[in-house]
């Protein structure tokens, strides 16, 4: 029934989250001194959301939603120094090493004897194909789709052009917004692996009920998922 297994990249794959949190950590005690570290938590997620359509998702446009944040809360006095320390932070999630998941290699390599794999994530173009490079995992993927946005077009372009029927699609990631509610609403299945920490712009606050939709504790619990279905 199933002919094509899509993965999402970010905390599927490799660790990806906790760079940004240690990253706001960072930022917060920087400008302590101008506001309270939660309200300017507040601010650059406000300010994050209101860029997505600007930006998109990914280190860069996190980089520039910490520089705007930082002149909105300073009354744009911040000391150059401190937007010097902004940029640095970003260079060095940009050259954090890719921490693969355990199990990942294995359960690719297992799946991809049978099924045709696919890797649909979203973010920065340049940055998503660093870390797909350095993760080593490229050879195990018949079609790599980095999007923009993670919808219920974007998830129906991309079953379209795989040339299958939704019913034969399956989708493994850890957002339930972004890869288990569309992938679900066009008829195809899901399998939800958890990550312990998820960004508050990807929660959603429903439970999900679907008969395709599926949820493991680990990727390595997928292949007998896999072969269940």
């Amino acid at each position: 029934m199933i002919k094509v297994i899509a993965f999402d990249a970010d905390d599927t794959l490799w660790v990806n989250e906790p760079f940004f949190r240690e990253a706001e950590e960072q930022f917060t005690e920087m400008l302590e001194d101008f506001m309270p570290q939660h309200s300017i938590l507040k601010e650059l997620y406000h300010t994050e959301i209101e860029n997505i359509n600007l930006y998109g998702y990914g280190i860069k446009g996190f980089i520039l939603s910490m520089i705007e944040t930082a002149l909105r809360v300073t009354d744009k006095k911040v000391p150059l120094v401190l937007i010097e320390k902004i940029l640095e932070i970003g260079r060095e999630m940009l050259a954090k090493p890719v921490e693969l998941m355990p199990h990942v290699e294995n359960v690719l390599s297992q799946l991809s004897q049978e099924y045709r794999l696919v890797l649909a994530t979203k973010g920065d173009l340049v940055d998503q194909e660093r870390k797909l490079k350095k993760s080593g995992l490229e050879k195990y993927f018949h079609h790599i789709e980095i999007m923009s946005e993670k919808g219920l077009d974007d998830f129906k372009k991309l079953i379209g052009h795989l040339d299958v029927h939704p019913s034969e699609f399956m989708m493994i990631g850890n957002s339930l917004k972004s890869d288990i509610l569309p992938v679900l609403n066009l008829g195809g299945y899901a399998i939800h692996i958890p990550f312990h920490i998820t960004w508050k712009h990807e929660m959603i606050e429903h439970e999900i009920e679907h008969i395709n939709f599926h949820k493991a504790e680990n990727i390595s619990q997928i292949l007998e998922m896999v072969k269940g279905l």
